[in-house]
C-alpha cells in the first residue's frame, strides 16, 4: 500500500512538472514569469478553460455619388463700424475743473485738475 502511494504521489509531481502551454491571456498568467512558483493561482490555474473572443468586422459600402465642393465663393458683405461716442474731456465745478488728456492707447489718459483763477479784488472804495 505504501508502495502504491509512493508511486501516485511520484506520478502526481511528475504530471505537474510537465511543460504547460505559455498563454499569457489572463490576468493571473503575467505573473508566471515573475516567480510564479509562490503564486497559488498560478499552481491551481491551468485547468481553466480559456475562452478567446473576436469581434466580427464591418465595413462600410462606398458612397455611390459625391456632392462637389463649392467653386465660387460669395464675397463677404462689408460691414462699417460706428463711430465711437466722443469722450467728455472737461468736468467744469465752480471753483475748478478737469481735464482728461491723453488718447487711451498710446498715451494713457489722466486727469489733470485746473483750478480757476481767484476773483479780481474789490475796486478802491473812495
Amino acid at each position: 500500500m505504501k508502495k502504491l502511494l509512493a508511486i501516485a504521489t511520484l506520478g502526481g509531481v511528475l504530471v505537474g512538472l510537465l511543460p504547460m502551454p505559455a498563454l499569457a491571456g489572463a490576468a493571473t498568467d503575467a505573473a508566471l514569469g515573475l516567480g510564479a512558483f509562490a503564486v497559488f493561482n498560478q499552481l491551481v490555474g491551468w485547468h481553466r478553460d480559456r475562452v478567446i473572443y473576436v469581434q466580427p468586422s464591418y465595413y462600410a459600402p462606398y458612397p455611390v455619388v459625391y456632392a462637389a465642393p463649392p467653386v465660387v465663393y460669395a464675397q463677404p458683405q462689408v460691414v462699417y463700424a460706428p463711430v465711437a461716442p466722443a469722450i467728455q474731456r472737461e468736468v467744469v465745478f465752480p471753483h475748478g475743473r478737469y481735464l482728461l488728456q491723453g488718447d487711451g492707447v498710446t498715451v494713457a489718459y489722466r486727469w489733470v485738475w485746473v483750478p480757476n483763477p481767484p476773483p479780481p479784488p474789490p475796486p478802491p472804495s473812495h
